[in-house]
C-alpha cells in the first residue's frame, strides 16, 4: 500500500509514521524537512504543501493520502485540487474539540453535532470537515474524518502552563502553584500516541471507512486533579494545586492578550468528555489503548530530561500563570 503523510513527524504522526512502516506501508513523507526525526526506511519529500505547484507529486499515485496539517477550508480546497483522481482514500485529521459545546449528551459518538461557540480553532475544523462531505456526496472524493482529543508523547499535556516545552514541570519540581481550572473534578481523556496510531493505521486502505468521521482515544477517564498528580509524581514530586474558576482564569488571561484561553478551556479542557470508541474498535477489531497516563507520562518526561535542549522555559507560560494566581488571590 503506497501512502503519503503530509506533515508525519509531529507528536501525533510519529507513532503513527513508525507503525506504518512496521505494518509493511510504502510510506512516503511530505515536509519542509525542519523537524529532525528519524523514521527508517520512510521515503522523504522535501516541500511545502502550501506550494503545490512546486511540488514532485504529479507522477504519483496513492492508496491514501493524509494530511496531519491541514487547518483551514482553503487548505481543503487545494487538497482536493491536488489529489482529487490521484488517491483512493484521504484522510483528514480534524479535532474532538470539534464537538458540541456544551455537550447535550455527556457521551461523545461520532454522531455527537459539532458545534463550538468558544474556539475558531475548532470552528475551521467544523467548516473543513463539511467542505469535504460535500466533496464526498457531489464529487466522489474518497474522505475519511479522524478527529483525535489530547493526544500526547512528545508534549505534556495539561490544560495550561505547557506544551512542547518543559515549563510545567520545573515549577512542580520547584514547589511553585500550578492552576487546575474549576474544582478540577471535570473528567477527560488523554491518549498516548502510540495507542492513537494503533486505531489510526488500521483505517489506511480502509475501503469501509470512506465516508465516515472516527475519533480514536483511551477508555481512560481522568479528573483534572489526577491528571495534575499523575504529572507531578512522574516529575517526582508532589502537585501544588491551586483550583481557579475557569471565567476567571480566561478573563484574565484575555486581558493579558490571551484570549485563545476561552477556546482551551471553555470551548474545550473544562467540559467534561466521556468518549464511546465503539466505532473504531468495529472498523478495527482489536484495538485498545493500553498505556495508562501514569505510564505514558513517565516516558514523556524522561523523553524531555534526556536532552536538556528539549528542557526548555517558556517565561510567557510562567508569567501567565503567575499573573492569574496573583490576581485570584488578591
Amino acid at each position: 500500500m503506497k501512502v503519503l503523510f503530509i506533515g508525519g513527524t509531529g507528536n501525533i504522526s510519529t507513532s503513527v509514521s513508525k507503525l506504518a512502516i512496521e505494518n509493511g506501508i510504502d510510506l512516503y513523507v511530505l515536509n519542509r524537512g525542519n523537524n529532525d526525526v528519524d523514521i527508517p526506511n520512510v521515503k522523504s519529500i522535501i516541500g511545502d504543501i502550501s506550494k503545490p505547484d512546486s511540488l514532485p507529486l504529479a507522477d504519483h499515485n496513492w492508496d491514501v493520502v493524509v494530511n496531519w496539517i491541514a487547518f483551514t477550508e482553503d487548505d481543503i480546497n487545494r487538497d482536493i485540487k491536488l489529489f482529487k483522481g490521484k488517491t483512493k482514500q484521504y484522510i483528514f485529521i480534524s479535532s474532538a474539540s470539534a464537538y458540541q459545546k456544551p455537550l447535550s449528551h455527556p457521551v461523545i459518538t461520532e454522531s455527537t453535532p459539532l458545534a463550538n461557540p468558544y474556539w475558531d480553532y475548532s470552528r475551521d475544523k467544523i467548516a473543513c470537515e463539511e467542505r469535504l462531505n460535500r466533496a464526498y456526496r457531489e464529487e466522489q472524493f474518497p474522505i475519511t474524518i479522524v478527529r483525535p482529543s489530547l493526544t500526547y508523547d512528545t508534549v505534556i499535556p495539561v490544560a495550561m502552563g505547557s506544551w512542547d516545552d518543559y515549563t510545567i514541570i520545573d515549577r512542580m519540581k520547584q514547589g511553585k502553584k500550578v492552576i487546575v481550572h474549576g474544582d478540577g473534578s471535570s473528567l477527560w481523556t488523554i491518549t498516548h500516541s502510540d495507542d492513537f496510531a494503533k486505531g489510526f493505521v488500521g483505517l489506511l486502505g480502509h475501503q469501509q471507512a470512506i465516508g465516515h468521521a472516527f475519533h480514536i482515544t483511551s477508555d481512560e477517564i481522568l479528573t483534572w486533579n489526577q491528571i495534575y498528580e499523575a504529572v507531578a509524581e512522574a516529575a517526582g514530586v508532589k502537585a501544588n494545586i491551586i483550583h481557579i474558576p475557569t471565567d476567571f482564569i480566561c478573563t484574565v488571561a484575555e486581558k493579558e492578550g490571551q484570549d485563545w484561553m476561552w477556546g482551551n478551556l471553555l470551548g474545550d479542557k473544562a467540559v467534561s468528555t466521556i468518549f464511546d470508541n465503539s466505532k473504531i474498535k468495529t472498523f478495527v477489531p482489536g484495538f485498545v489503548a493500553t498505556i495508562p497516563f501514569k505510564k505514558g507520562i513517565e516516558r514523556t518526561i524522561k523523553w524531555f530530561e534526556s536532552d536538556p535542549k528539549r528542557m526548555r522555559i517558556d517565561k510567557g507560560n510562567n508569567q501567565l500563570l503567575d499573573t492569574i494566581i496573583k490576581a485570584y488571590e488578591k
